[in-house]
């Protein structure tokens, strides 16, 4: 069963018209509910919480939402942020960096389990926020002199999996050149 698209709106909101756009080039199936702006309606209220406009589209369930919000944070922090202080830090810091990172990559295994993606069995807002990060690990295990597959193997089953989407293929950068990108860049910094 497909996952239902409700659509909260204003007929002439110029926002909602773009979304409704976006929908239809898709040919996406939704369901739409006018919203009345001076009475705003409890849906409405809860769904977009501060700043309490339209357009609105609800297409999980806000548990699952807030859980996908909260994985993406932690790959921004604990892969983002921490590989950021292997490739760009100093070479007595990456030994500190190598293990937080591969902590959180851990973390996020035991996230993943044996689903095929973050999701389930559906690509989706972890796994965007993670697999750009995989181009980055030669890099990282390079600077590092470790492996992160001898650790997290089915993080790695899964960025391949990934990788086979035209979209994740066409869209990520190619590992040896970020390699060489950041070796370059080292040498510029004299971080060796």
């Amino acid at each position: 069963m497909a996952e239902e698209l409700i659509l909260l709106d204003e007929w002439l909101s110029m926002f909602g018209m773009r979304v409704r756009i976006a929908l239809a080039e898709k040919d996406t199936k939704y369901e739409y509910k006018e919203e009345d702006l001076m009475n705003k309606s409890q849906l409405l209220q809860k769904m977009n919480p501060i700043h309490k406009k339209i357009p609105v589209l609800i297409h999980k369930d806000p548990y699952q939402r807030a859980q996908a919000r909260f994985w993406a944070d932690f790959v921004n922090k604990k892969v983002g942020d921490v590989g950021g202080r292997i490739w760009a830090g100093k070479r007595d810091e990456i030994e500190v960096a190598k293990k937080d990172l591969m902590e959180g990559l851990k973390e996020l295994e035991e996230v993943l389990g044996d689903k095929a993606y973050f999701g389930g069995d559906t690509f989706g807002f972890v796994d965007i926020a993670l697999i750009p990060f995989y181009s980055w690990f030669y890099t990282y295990e390079a600077l590092g002199n470790f492996k992160v597959e001898a650790e997290c193997p089915k993080l790695i089953t899964w960025a391949k999996r990934c990788k086979q989407r035209e979209s994740v293929s066409k869209s990520v950068a190619d590992e040896k050149e970020i390699y060489e990108f950041v070796v370059n860049y080292r040498k510029s910094l004299e971080l060796d």
